[in-house]
């Protein structure tokens, strides 16, 4: 039991959760500062200059990332049975599964090339181009890296597709120009493989001018495929920035859905109450310590407890509540203030309901008011004071 506890709070540090804690921040931040400090060391290292002037200053870094990345590597293994989706696996194999994810994958090019480099006599410019990949890692930790790889992802067949017209189009006027400057341009455009160059730096509008049309129907071609090279472009960009900004909305979607269900207040509702809850809610973080709501102030709103402790004062009472609890509810539903002082005793994640949401949506949901108002009565009877 005490090697699971352990587990799952390396798994907590490693993969924060909806509040997640200061000292994953710190673990997060150096982690992500490190991967910073490796991507400059090898820029900085290609120099002969420096590295001639601080070798052994890159050695002990190399050293020292080493053995954090592999540190880190090894725990997240070891942690991998908590990660949601091998909870149903045994040890063995939820560890293979993880080792086999892209990110971990990742994490593994991050460390090989230290480790090959004891072992063999390899190409140091080899080594260092594989210690690059470590800039992959903070897709780990960049929600928004992560998203933009999902949304390529997701939209590999119509990048395919705008790849093969964009090849399609490169062909087409390659063999277009070489008809119309062969005769003019011998050395340049003799074959469509010389012409295929010319083609790729117009298509992409880069246009080095090493390469030019001198004839008057090459002069036409060329300017048809500088405008066209504008249009081959636009069509990925546009399926990319359109597929990235529905990745971000359904990662919030998901991520609000996933904190609403999770909360035993609304587990029993349907799918449609559930989503009404979710537009209306908002979410808040507070640190250890953080005031929440006062006593004899306006009940604006009650507020469940997504993840983290909460320290309840009612007079002289104290306790405690945990996720999935609630407070506030009765005080909004009578319209009465606030008859308890709410503090963070971790870092809390909350969800707020809004007074007139609460009332919009016990009016049009009736299942989402009854729930509530059974909760709320319970507290009027004391059996959850102050909750």
């Amino acid at each position: 039991m005490a090697a699971a506890g352990l587990r799952r709070r390396v798994y907590e540090l490693l993969d924060k959760g909806l509040a997640g804690s200061a000292f994953a921040d710190v673990v997060h931040g150096s982690l992500i500062a490190l991967v910073i400090v490796n991507v400059a060391a090898v820029v900085l290292e290609s120099l002969p200059a420096v590295a001639s002037a601080y070798g052994w200053q890159f050695r002990v870094l190399e050293v020292a990332s080493v053995a954090a990345f592999t540190a880190e590597y090894l725990a997240r293994l070891w942690a991998a049975p908590e990660h949601p989706p091998y909870r149903g696996l045994s040890p063995l194999r939820a560890r293979l599964r993880a080792a086999l994810s892209p990110g971990m994958v990742i994490d593994m090019l991050a460390i090989v090339p230290f480790y090959l480099g004891l072992i063999f006599d390899l190409d140091l410019r080899f080594l260092l181009l594989l210690r690059l990949v470590r800039f992959f890692k903070l897709a780990r930790y960049s929600p928004g890296f992560a998203s933009l790889v999902d949304a390529l992802w997701s939209e590999r067949r119509a990048l395919g597709a705008s790849l093969l017209i964009f090849l399609g189009a490169l062909v087409i006027v390659a063999a277009t120009m070489r008809i119309a400057e062969q005769e003019a341009q011998p050395d340049k455009f003799a074959t469509i493989p010389d012409a295929l160059w010319w083609a790729v730096i117009t298509l992409t509008t880069v246009g080095y001018g090493d390469v030019f049309p001198v004839t008057p129907a090459g002069k036409l071609i060329a300017g048809v495929t500088a405008v066209l090279g504008i249009v081959m472009l636009a069509l990925p960009v546009g399926i990319i920035a359109t597929a990235f900004a529905r990745e971000i909305q359904r990662r919030d979607f998901v991520v609000t859905w996933s904190m609403v269900s999770s909360v035993p207040l609304f587990a029993g509702l349907d799918a449609a109450s559930v989503a009404e809850v979710m537009r209306a809610v908002t979410s808040a973080t507070y640190e250890p310590g953080a005031l929440i709501c006062r006593a004899g102030q306006p009940a604006h709103a009650m507020f469940v407890i997504a993840e983290g402790e909460v320290e309840v004062q009612a007079g002289e009472m104290h306790h405690t509540l945990g996720a999935g609890r609630c407070f506030g509810e009765a005080a909004v539903l009578h319209g009465t203030p606030m008859d308890v002082t709410v503090r963070a005793t971790s870092r809390v994640k909350v969800l707020a309901l809004d007074a007139e949401e609460l009332h919009h949506l016990m009016t049009t949901r009736p299942a989402i008011g009854l729930v509530i108002a059974a909760v709320a009565e319970t507290r009027i009877a004391g059996d959850d004071r102050g909750a």
